[in-house]
């Protein structure tokens, strides 16, 4: 019978965010693993996970998550983490993956089942959809993410600054990901796009540390890597205006 990889998703690191299934998921499968960096910090996903599952149960699995520049090192490290996966799936009929938000946005998951799926041919492979930070801060903060006929633009500010400009420039919701790090270049295009006033971030959604604020207060103060901003769209015409 073949083994299988599930993926996740848990949330942006309240652990009342994860849903029903994603519980269920982690408790019926015999291992679950988490991501962790070189330092071996305990990372917001595992923190998730163990408010639903005993601590042996959990295998924790180095990633380079925070390797943006040596592609080679990066590669070697998702090498690495897939041969550890496919030892797990060799010897159990079910591992489950925990990443934050939803494994099917910009999650180490993906890059970890293509590995796999190679390392142990007929591995079934699932994913369970998790909330991702986007709703969360919407949902925290009153911010609207789309009305009507309006466009949402998910932008990686690791892309740089010029793609996330870009995206202000239309007339859609645009929603940065990963922005800390160059908080103040997302404070200058939002306000040379005119988009400063209703924005807003966070980070460390639904944590003791969480901070939620207009993004008229950026500054060039570094801000945690995983922040999120949303600029909502421009809205005129009253209730509706958009349908």
């Amino acid at each position: 019978m073949s083994s299988k990889l599930v993926g996740v998703g848990v949330g942006p690191g309240d652990p009342e965010l994860v849903t029903v299934k994603g519980v269920n998921a982690l408790r019926e499968a015999d291992v679950v693993v988490v991501p962790v960096m070189d330092s071996g910090e305990r990372g917001r996903a595992e923190a998730t996970v163990l408010h639903y599952v005993p601590e042996e149960k959990v295998v924790r699995v180095v990633f380079a998550l925070n390797e943006r520049s040596d592609r080679a090192r990066r590669e070697a490290a998702w090498d690495a983490a897939g041969e550890r996966v496919a030892e797990l799936l060799r010897r159990h009929a079910s591992v489950a993956f925990a990443t934050i938000g939803d494994p099917n946005v910009y999650s180490t998951f993906t890059y970890l089942a293509q590995t796999v799926a190679e390392l142990v041919p007929g591995t079934v492979v699932e994913t369970v959809p998790g909330i991702t930070a986007m709703q969360d801060l919407a949902a925290r903060s009153g911010a609207v993410l789309t009305e009507g006929t309006e466009p949402l633009t998910l932008v990686p500010v690791t892309a740089g600054a010029a793609v996330l400009k870009d995206a202000l420039a239309g007339p859609g919701t645009v929603v940065a990901y990963k922005f800390g790090r160059q908080a103040h270049e997302v404070a200058e295009a939002l306000r040379e796009t005119g988009r400063l006033a209703d924005a807003v971030w966070g980070s460390a959604l639904g944590l003791p540390e969480e901070s939620v604020r207009p993004a008229a207060d950026l500054d060039e103060t570094p801000l945690p890597y995983l922040s999120t901003l949303i600029a909502p769209a421009p809205r005129e015409g009253g209730r509706g205006g958009k349908l």
